[in-house]
């Protein structure tokens, strides 16, 4: 007899869907998938940037494109692997939110900016002039695109990337390790380190590394990826407000 400890999502999540009679299935995706879903998103983004420079593409629809293009890999693949090969990314990886995941979420935002903050701090006495990719593309956009293309990018900040790469570092690939028996602590490491390292900005690893600490301990105790898209938006807020007034050094 199957239980909600078969499943890898939101415990809550399985045992309302049990209780409603839904026939729930093993899921046949792992870790496999998510190295398919990284190599994806890498190709098409390097793919995307020779076209756009082979092509002559103006600077704003570049930045913008070379930025969502990728996504569509991170966020459609866990969706379309769950879809048919489990049982919809609610149930197998947490896909949920309620008021009290919301309640987490923030918690866990005000810890992540703390320790994100302590670590920018301790980074940039080492390294004063770093700058993050995504204040480098807005200055890109405010030369060349004016406030719309920067309001955008913002949003996509905010709204986009908490959304896109939570579905797939606490969605797909922490219930990956879950599914192959690794434990919560060594999840939470593993998935924060290669969140750290897929955004391929070395200087920042540091502080990169805290707030994944902290999304994966969201996931863990919520059990929902809703939880940690709040606390990922929470983190984000400060730096894509902060590009908005001209201040890129505060960064997400």
């Amino acid at each position: 007899m199957t239980t909600p400890a078969d499943y890898p999502g939101c415990p809550a999540t399985v045992t309302a869907a049990m209780a409603q009679g839904e026939a729930l299935r093993p899921p046949r995706w792992g870790l496999w998938d998510v190295l398919i879903g990284m190599v994806g998103a890498i190709v098409l983004g390097l793919g995307a940037g020779v076209a756009f420079f082979v092509t002559d593409t103006p600077v704003v629809t570049a930045a913008l494109l070379g930025t969502l293009l990728p996504w569509f890999v991170l966020a459609g693949y866990p969706i379309l692997v769950a879809r048919f090969r489990g049982n919809g990314a609610r149930i197998d990886f947490g896909l949920s939110l309620s008021w009290s995941d919301t309640g987490w979420g923030v918690l866990g935002g005000l810890i992540a900016l703390l320790l994100a903050g302590l670590a920018a701090l301790l980074t940039q006495q080492f390294f004063p002039d770093v700058t993050s990719a995504a204040s480098e593309i807005a200055d890109e956009l405010t030369a060349q695109g004016g406030r719309t293309a920067l309001v955008i990018f913002a949003v996509m900040l905010m709204v986009g990337a908490p959304i896109v790469e939570e579905l797939f570092f606490r969605g797909l690939m922490f219930s990956a390790l879950r599914k192959r028996g690794v434990g919560a602590v060594l999840t939470i490491i593993i998935s924060a380190v290669v969140f750290a390292a897929f955004h391929v900005e070395p200087l920042r690893f540091l502080v990169l590394l805290p707030s994944g600490v902290v999304l994966g301990w969201v996931r863990w105790r919520t059990g929902s990826t809703g939880a940690s898209m709040v606390t990922h938006g929470m983190v984000n807020a400060p730096g894509a407000i902060a590009l908005l007034v001209g201040m890129p050094d505060v960064s997400p």
